[in-house]
């Protein structure tokens, strides 16, 4: 019985966080309180599910025990004529939540705009998306801004409490203000999904790469007219098209160039075509989305052509690069490079983010310099790279093939 109790906690974890936290969270304000509020629920519940038996409705469970957790703190910081009301109002709530709790509101998307006020320091705004609504990790958060986790972490509980001091509300605001908040939403849904994507194999990434592509459904079909909205979401789907060729029947990793493309979910590659093509209908792509979008869309014509189209690729990431200036754009834009000028050509263009102290523990940067120079013939440099590569590898198959690609240089 204790793992299935444990199970059951994992799933509603798993799938329900980011609804029950922003449920929590939406009548006091208090991110890091209803973030503290559920875990202890949580923990109450891998005492008592174990002896009492799984509720039938796990979620309404944990939210009637963090409730309770909420209204203890508010007596204990309020005197109780002050905070009588409000308490009051708290129980209402939470009994009405208890009697229908599949009714239980989902706040998730008020919540990541509250997350992207003015108010919030701009960088910490998708973070705290990423935290709050996903459930992700300070760790896993840092490593995808590129920042240390300390100082992410650090950054993310003065974000909390600025929502909490400026009396930020939680609601979806009005058309005119919802585009200055959207590049966080934006920014904070991609890397959810980017995770999700990279982590194969993995069922909960997995799941958090659905609920990346769902958030992005809903995005658009709340600002219609918004063409990096309908990026970000093409962006998505032509990723997600590739998903089960980038493993054989083995699980190894298969690169892009050697992914068979009959194994590309077509559905999905003409989802995001279309989607594409409704961004860029009034101007070209002229976003970073829309134009991430659009280099996927030059890899994906490989399956009507036969061919890369590489030369579109490198075009596209110039464009890209002049816009963002992104390490992680110039790495994407050397491996195009390489197919184009030759390998030489591509370390050179790396040397301009050698010294960024950000690409010290990026796996990716790694692998793309030791893939390069071996191509190069620069046996030497290929070896130390790869060997940090496959350090920084947190993916089985791709360190394995990592290990593989530097096998090669011995063999040679």
């Amino acid at each position: 019985m204790t793992s299935a109790a444990h199970r059951a906690a994992e799933r509603v974890a798993r799938d329900s966080y980011g609804r029950l936290v922003a449920f929590l969270a939406a009548r006091t304000r208090d991110v890091a309180g209803a973030e503290d509020a559920l875990a202890e629920a949580f923990a109450s519940a891998l005492k008592s599910w174990p002896e009492d038996g799984i509720p039938t409705n796990p979620d309404a469970w944990l939210l009637t025990v963090a409730r309770r957790r909420q209204t203890d703190a508010a007596r204990r910081r309020q005197t109780r004529t002050a905070g009588e009301v409000h308490i009051q109002l708290m129980t209402e709530e939470l009994e009405e939540a208890s009697a229908q709790p599949e009714a239980i509101p989902d706040r998730r998307l008020a919540l990541m705009f509250a997350c992207a006020h003015p108010d919030i320091e701009r960088g910490m705004r998708a973070p705290m998306i990423l935290q709050t609504i996903l459930g992700l990790s300070a760790i896993d958060i840092a490593a995808a801004f590129l920042i240390p986790p300390t100082t992410m972490g650090q950054r993310l509980v003065r974000a909390k409490a600025r929502i909490r001091e400026a009396g930020i509300p939680f609601a979806v605001p009005e058309r005119e203000d919802l585009a200055a908040r959207l590049d966080a939403v934006l920014e904070a849904i991609y890397a959810a999904y980017a995770k999700g994507w990279t982590e194969i194999g993995d069922t909960a990434a997995e799941r958090l790469a659905d609920e990346a592509i769902w958030l992005g459904r809903l995005v658009v079909s709340l600002l219609p007219d918004e063409a990096e909205a309908k990026g970000m979401l093409a962006l998505m789907l032509y990723a997600e098209a590739r998903r089960q060729a980038r493993r054989d029947a083995n699980g190894a990793y298969v690169p892009l160039d050697a992914q068979d493309v009959d194994l590309w979910d077509e559905p999905q590659i003409l989802a995001a075509e279309a989607l594409l093509h409704e961004a860029n209908r009034a101007a070209g792509p002229t976003g970073r989305y829309q134009i991430e979008a659009a280099i996927q869309s030059a890899h994906v014509a490989r399956r009507v052509s036969g061919r890369p189209n590489w030369d579109s690729v490198v075009a596209l990431y110039d464009v890209l690069l002049n816009l963002t200036h992104s390490p992680v754009a110039l790495l994407n834009r050397a491996a195009a490079l390489a197919e184009t000028d030759g390998p030489e050509a591509a370390l050179a263009s790396l040397d301009a983010i050698a010294d960024d102290r950000r690409m010290e523990n990026y796996q990716p940067y790694w692998a793309a310099r030791g893939h390069l120079a071996a191509r190069a013939g620069r046996k030497t440099e290929a070896h130390e790279a790869l060997t940090l590569a496959i350090g920084l590898a947190t993916d089985d198959a791709v360190r394995h093939y990592l290990i593989a690609q530097r096998a090669t240089l011995r063999d040679d």
